[in-house]
């Protein structure tokens, strides 16, 4: 399996969501497509706590979402790295409890489709510094928010990037997918 990290960003480069810049019920028909073009490849999606929690207290209950990001996660395999919960209490969705790196070591060993990462900060960069990600995914937002935690870890030197596919759409969001190039 591929390990990929999907974030949302200001052109600032913050993922870290300080201000209203991000709504995930305000999409253009276009990006629509694109983010159900690549959940068609995810097998599993992998997050913290803290976004798996937003992720539940939100989603299942979207009953009218043209998006239909809503039935993808109901559907997918959804795993939640945490210490502290016990029950996910969201159908398909299980608890990595433990080191968080060694399943994703493992998951990253099986075939099958893509682990994606998505919000999850600390767990996104503890996945970067230990060069586990295949790919990057990044979906820019026209919006400044001047702080805030960003894509890569704080002093985290990037390896050279890849350019793998780069869009934009009506809205005004852009979309970059990158590979990290092997490290000399």
């Amino acid at each position: 399996m591929r390990i990929v990290i999907t974030q949302n960003m200001t052109l600032d480069g913050r993922i870290e969501m300080l201000t209203g810049w991000f709504d995930p019920s305000s999409q253009d028909q276009d990006l629509a497509e694109e983010i159900r073009e690549q959940s068609a490849e995810e097998e599993v999606l992998l997050l913290g706590r803290r976004t798996f929690c937003d992720f539940r207290g939100y989603w299942p209950h979207q009953t009218e979402d043209p998006t239909g990001v809503a039935r993808h996660l109901d559907r997918v395999d959804k795993r939640v790295v945490s210490g502290t919960l016990t029950d996910p209490e969201w159908e398909n969705s299980s608890i990595v409890a433990g080191d968080p790196l060694r399943a994703v070591r493992e998951l990253r060993e099986r075939p099958g489709g893509d682990v994606v990462v998505t919000g999850s900060i600390r767990l996104a960069h503890a996945i970067i510094e230990a060069d586990l990600a295949d790919e990057y995914r990044i979906f820019t937002y026209p919006a400044w928010q001047g702080s805030g935690r960003g894509f890569f870890p704080e002093g985290y030197e990037v390896p050279p990037l890849g350019l793998l596919r780069a869009t934009s759409f009506l809205g005004g969001v852009t979309y970059a997918a990158y590979e990290p190039e092997p490290r000399p």
